[in-house]
């Protein structure tokens, strides 16, 4: 590992950018610069210190901006998260498990109406399911690549199949500083946009295999226990993907696989796009706003799971928040870019089309 003395650290800060006062601590060093766009310069300066357990962190005191440098012991995440097992086996579980609910959910509706054989159904139904999942962390593991910032490979989450959903999502681990709010924006945007497109394209395709069942019959089957109203909730854009194929007007559609598949899709989307806590909506949040609007934004996240019903996730955001609220970056002083802001605005019209609506809104 390359080592850096204090007089290389001042010569490369130096080198970089314009430095009208250096002050040397006993366990940091502050330059004060000219207040221009170092974004870039400041990237590869922290970069490149980083690879020595060095933080490098560009803030604004008394309304000048400073650099500080300062040496940092790398934290680690233990054994289990740091073997290369463990994303590997945790796949395999969460493969078996969305594979046992498929199975069993085919073979429960076929009592009902035939939707398929169940072990093709089960291939089917893992295949969107996880690809949803898939192309979701793809999209931050291609953005993070792109900024250059070093991450795990996903982690995916077993669930409750059979009665309830048969993963929680997925994560990545950062394995490295984030440098300013553009790469965290980027980066948290990526993988709900692209996991939604193909929510969309499995909403579309089960929207039009989805049987439909008269509603005299449907009747009947409820008043025998066989059949049950689907009660947590339709997004508006499973909605649409029905509307398209003129289905959900009269008449129940069975909830399929693939029906299914795409409506937890479109709920890890919307509770991955809410402004809380760690969510990607929350790193999105974080970089437009400071960390006491971050921490209310959090509480509104989970007063909107209350209303929809969700009290588990909001339980589980508001224990977790106490933990650690909020990420930050080593660059607090350069701002978003518009474009970026703007495509906020997108990921707020994203996040309401994919909410489970609560029965009864919808018409």
């Amino acid at each position: 590992m390359m080592e850096f003395t204090e007089d290389r650290i001042v010569e490369m800060i130096r080198s970089k950018f314009n430095v009208i006062e250096v002050t040397r601590g006993v366990y940091s060093m502050e330059f004060e610069i000219s207040d221009i766009d170092y974004s870039a310069e400041f990237e590869d300066i922290a970069r490149a210190l980083e690879g020595a357990r060095y933080i490098c962190r560009l803030v604004r005191q008394d309304g000048k901006p400073y650099i500080i440098v300062q040496k940092y012991a790398p934290q680690t995440s233990g054994r289990i998260l740091n073997s290369p097992w463990t994303p590997r086996i945790m796949f395999i579980v969460v493969c078996a498990f969305v594979m046992i609910d498929g199975y069993v959910r085919t073979i429960q509706l076929n009592d009902i109406t035939y939707v398929g054989e169940p072990l093709q159904m089960a291939g089917i139904y893992t295949l969107a399911l996880l690809g949803i999942l898939g192309v979701h962390e793809s999209g931050h593991l291609a953005a993070a690549h792109r900024h250059r910032l070093k991450t795990t490979w996903p982690f995916f989450i077993p669930g409750l199949p059979i009665i309830g959903i048969p993963t929680f999502g997925a994560f990545i681990k950062s394995g490295g500083l984030t440098i300013n709010r553009r790469i965290l924006f980027d980066v948290a945007i990526a993988g709900p946009v692209a996991g939604a497109v193909v929510a969309i394209i499995v909403a579309i395709f089960g929207a039009w295999t989805a049987p439909v069942i008269d509603e005299h019959t449907a009747a009947a089957l409820m008043r025998n226990n066989v059949l049950s109203e689907f009660q947590l909730g339709e997004p508006l854009l499973m909605h649409a993907a029905l509307a398209l194929f003129d289905k959900g007007g009269s008449g129940i559609v069975i909830m399929t696989p693939l029906l299914w598949a795409s409506w937890i899709g479109f709920l890890i989307t919307f509770l991955n796009l809410l402004p809380a806590w760690q969510l990607d909506g929350g790193h999105m949040a974080r970089t437009m706003m400071n960390a006491t609007i971050h921490r209310y934004a959090t509480y509104g996240s989970i007063l909107v799971l209350v209303v929809l019903n969700f009290w588990v996730m909001a339980l589980l955001i508001l224990v977790l928040s106490f933990k650690n609220s909020s990420v930050t970056t080593l660059d607090e002083v350069t701002p978003l870019t518009q474009d970026r802001r703007r495509a906020y605005v997108g990921i707020i019209a994203l996040a309401v089309l994919c909410a489970p609506i609560p029965v009864g809104i919808l018409p």
